[in-house]
Order: C-alpha cells, then sequence, then structure tokens
C-alpha cells in the first residue's frame, strides 16, 4: 500500500469525526433557540430538528431524545462557564475600588450569559432534567466556595459563618438581577446591570470598608 493510500485511510474518520462534531454544534445551537423560545418541557426534538435544518433521523444519531440533548448542552455550557467565574472571582489588588471589582466580575458574568441566554432557560426552568440539575448543584457549590475565598481576602476578621451568608446574599442578589437584565435589551439591559453593581456596591460597602482603593 502507498504512503498516499496510507494517508487517505488515515484522514477519512478524522473527517468523519469533524463532521460528527460539526453536525452536533448544529444540533446544539438549534435546541439552545429552541429551549429559549418554548423552554424546556414545551420543547421536542421535531422542533430542535426542524430548527437544524435536518430530519428526526439525523438527530437521533447523535442524541437520543430530548434530555440528552439538554445535558449535554449544560455541559458544555458550565464547562465555559467555570472558566468565566475562574476569571471574575480571581484574587483583588487591594489598590482595586470596590466599584471596579466589582463591576469586573459582574460584567463577565453578564457577558456570559447574555451570549448564552438557554444557561439561564435551562438552569431555572420549571422541569429541568435531573442531570442538569445534578451538576447546577455541584457548579453552585464550588460558585459559593470561590466568593467565599474572595470575601475571606476582603473580610479577614470576619467569622466563617458571616462570610457564608454574606456569599450566598451577593449571589442571591446577582440571580435576581439577572433575571431582569434578561428580560431587557439595549439601554434598558444596561441600566439594569448597573443597578445590579449599585445594589452590590452598597450592600459589601460597610462591609468592607476601606480594604480595596488603598493606594
Amino acid at each position: 500500500m502507498s504512503d498516499t493510500s496510507e494517508t487517505s485511510e488515515k484522514e477519512q474518520p478524522r473527517r468523519r469525526q469533524a463532521r460528527g462534531e460539526r453536525r452536533i454544534a448544529q444540533l446544539l445551537a438549534a435546541a439552545a433557540q429552541v429551549f429559549c423560545t418554548s423552554g424546556y418541557t414545551a420543547a421536542s426534538t421535531n422542533a430542535i430538528a426542524r430548527e437544524a435544518g435536518v430530519s428526526p433521523g439525523t438527530l437521533y444519531q447523535f442524541f437520543p431524545n430530548k434530555e440528552a440533548i439538554a445535558v449535554e448542552l449544560g455541559d458544555r455550557l458550565m464547562h465555559e462557564m467555570r472558566e468565566t467565574y475562574g476569571e471574575a472571582l480571581a484574587p483583588v489588588d487591594p489598590a482595586t475600588p470596590l466599584e471596579e471589582a466589582v463591576g469586573a466580575a459582574v460584567d463577565r458574568f453578564i457577558a456570559f450569559n447574555t451570549a448564552h441566554p438557554v444557561f439561564f432557560a435551562l438552569m431555572h426552568g420549571p422541569d429541568i432534567p435531573g442531570g442538569i440539575t445534578d451538576a447546577h448543584d455541584q457548579l453552585h457549590a464550588t460558585l459559593i466556595d470561590r466568593v467565599e475565598g474572595l470575601l475571606t481576602s476582603l473580610l479577614p476578621d470576619a467569622p466563617a459563618a458571616d462570610v457564608t451568608r454574606t456569599a450566598h446574599v451577593c449571589l442571591g442578589i446577582y440571580k435576581a438581577g439577572l433575571e431582569l437584565v434578561l428580560g431587557h435589551e439595549g439601554a434598558e439591559r444596561a441600566a439594569y446591570v448597573q443597578e445590579v453593581k449599585n445594589v452590590l456596591i452598597r450592600y459589601l460597602e460597610p462591609l468592607v470598608g476601606d480594604r480595596l482603593g488603598r493606594t
């Protein structure tokens, strides 16, 4: 067998794999659109296939049902989300003003959620797959740990129970604000983002005091 034939045979599986990945990405993008428009409960595999421009049979080659699509979509989004909050909750330089530290963190989270509105739809819908619920609970716990770590650096003398409570309140404020942010567009959305920042800053300011913004 010639080297050319061997190379061609090796490339064929890679091309098939690449086509499969593109098809999966196409189906997940379609599912994201359908879940955002109809909600998870009302969505169907037929609607997702129609949105993707493929037959239901093609969809079933990659996913056995709607839940499998949602779980795969959720897994990919949560992986990206972990990277996002890893950046958003990086250690803060003591010279950084509180407004800047809070603003940078909120902006990164908002950018992720506005780029992927299906994340909110899947995580907060009334009837989400169990696999996503478990993964979301793990993500929430990890996020709380990261917020606690950040707050501990800002509030070194605070009891651990107080830090945990503050972390939960911060996350609760953000989640409540996010629903309002996603419900608006343009200048009004930007105004709601600023309101979320303002609430967090006013909540944290008396707790942090002058620990941030020192020169």
